[in-house]
């Protein structure tokens, strides 16, 4: 039951993209797409998620764009480079596939926003297929180095949802996590 509410307050669910060809979710740094009003450091690394799931028996593609003439980020890790396709090949109606990358900025572009934005092609056969794009995210890249310690993801002071403030003085906070437990083990501890 304890681990049941804990991981119901850990997960995010993105809204997904669909069409009659497929479906496309996807997250950057656990938030679902599209994030806004984050920022970056050169260097710093961000972590994008997609999960593409099939209607279709044919071919998927797959790509994280990059829209700039400039390279903004390269990936860390992943299954592609940016703006390299993954081509999935004969699948079947009820094909799924999660992908993750880990890319930080290069330092080429900084000052301004750099989307990380995502292609999937749907090809039922060569004329007929579907597609889905959009934004992941646009965080605006900073032109400071990333020191490699990261506590929480830096918010734009526009967006209401900033989390860069400065810590409070008070006792460490559990979060919702550790709220939710110790109201489980109080309940229990008063059954005895």
């Amino acid at each position: 039951m304890i681990l049941y509410i804990v991981g119901l307050s850990q997960n995010v669910l993105a809204e997904p993209e669909e069409n009659e060809y497929g479906i496309v979710n996807a997250w950057y740094n656990g938030e679902e797409a599209t994030v806004k009003g984050v920022q970056l450091k050169i260097g710093e690394p961000a972590e994008i998620k997609v999960e593409v799931s099939s209607k279709i028996d044919g071919h998927v593609i797959v790509k994280i764009v990059n829209p700039l003439k400039t390279e903004s980020y390269e990936v860390v890790s992943g299954p592609s480079l940016i703006d390299e396709s993954i081509d999935n090949l004969f699948i079947k109606s009820g094909w799924n596939e999660t992908y993750i990358w880990i890319i930080k900025p290069t330092g080429k572009w900084t000052n301004g926003n750099a989307p990380i934005n995502l292609f999937v092609q749907f090809n039922e056969a060569y004329d007929e297929y579907e597609i889905v794009k959009f934004t992941i995210a646009n965080p605006h890249i900073l032109d400071e180095q990333f020191s490699g310690f990261k506590s929480t993801p830096t918010r734009t002071a526009s967006d209401p949802s900033s989390t860069d403030h400065p810590p409070s003085q008070g006792s460490p906070g559990f979060g919702v996590a550790g709220a939710l437990l110790g109201i489980v083990l109080v309940m229990m501890a008063s059954r005895n």
